[in-house]
């Protein structure tokens, strides 16, 4: 294996930058070439390749989103993109691939697996959904990112006694709403996982207002409703003026935490020493702080649970 490539898919995350400049130092400490492919898959069919050197990626570690971009690719789904795809790789002498990206990427990754191309896949989405491992890259910086406005939303929340529901993202995932309300100390956390009650949450609404509550924060993960939605339905069911807040896009930016950085270094290092000793079709993991490989399926086909010890801090704390 001499020549391996590395490319970020699906939505980009802090820390992929980390991940890509640990890709190809750790092929320069081996004496092997490190090219980037442009836009994810669809760069792969159009051969969009950037060769990469030492200088290239030099000053990128603590960059937010990824320097090699990303972009959907509906020519890549069907097999006439995944062969030319195959052909561009084999013309440009590739070896070996690195996908960074979360579940819907893995699957072109398993694709061309299939189809001979030795790949390892990196998990790289805020959205900590992909089964497997502990931590994806990009998670503790977006929770972090969260946290920040949180906080601040919670000093305005209290000096005017009000409601506030929180939007934030994860897709059909509630573990980037878990973690923000228990750092955030909110009272209530509303993710997809668990059966919603407009009812019930306007019971314990009521409690605490005979709690003398001065304040209330409601973190609500956006696979469930919209935050306007929820706020409609609490005026109509119990009469609450819920002020709303949409997180939305800035969770993804920004330069990423020392936690993503050490884990994306860790877990680019580990992908491509794994290429070099012969695996492919898996996924790099960070379990129990050791770094793992589990075959790509696993990232779809294993519904990953929130924590019972978290969603009982919630309860517990508030």
């Amino acid at each position: 294996m001499k020549r391996i490539a590395v490319l970020t898919s699906g939505g980009d995350s802090p820390g992929m930058n980390a991940a890509i400049r640990a890709v190809a130092r750790t092929c320069f400490f081996n004496d092997k070439e490190c090219v980037g492919v442009m836009r994810g898959y669809e760069g792969l069919i159009e051969g969009d390749f950037l060769p990469l050197s030492r200088s290239s990626v030099g000053g990128i570690i603590h960059r937010g989103g990824t320097i090699l971009k990303t972009a959907r690719s509906e020519r890549f789904m069907k097999p006439e993109g995944r062969a030319e795809a195959m052909a561009r790789m084999r013309e440009a002498g590739i070896d070996g691939l690195v996908v960074i990206g979360g579940d819907g990427s893995f699957h072109g990754a398993k694709a061309l697996h299939d189809m001979g191309m030795p790949v390892i896949g990196i998990p790289g989405t805020i959205d900590n959904d992909v089964a497997g491992t502990d931590e994806t890259i990009g998670f503790d910086t977006a929770v972090n990112t969260a946290l920040e406005a949180v906080i601040r939303l919670r000093d305005t929340a209290s000096s005017h006694d009000r409601l506030f529901i929180v939007e934030v993202m994860g897709r059909n995932a509630g573990f980037l709403a878990l973690e923000i309300a228990v750092a955030s100390g909110a009272e209530y956390v509303v993710v997809p996982e668990l059966p919603l009650s407009i009812g019930n949450l306007c019971q314990r609404l009521r409690l605490s207002h005979e709690k003398r509550k001065s304040h209330t924060l409601i973190i609500l993960a956006e696979g469930v409703m919209s935050a306007s939605e929820m706020r409609n339905k609490l005026h109509d069911t119990g009469g609450y003026d819920a002020r709303v807040t949409v997180l939305g896009y800035i969770q993804r930016g920004g330069s990423p935490t020392s936690f993503d950085v050490l884990l994306a270094s860790r877990m680019g290092a580990y992908a491509t020493e794994s290429l070099l000793i012969g695996k492919s079709g898996y996924m790099v993991g960070n379990v129990n702080h050791r770094m793992v490989l589990s075959d790509l399926e696993r990232s779809w086909s294993e519904h990953k649970t929130l924590s019972p010890e978290l969603l009982g801090l919630v309860d517990k704390l508030n």
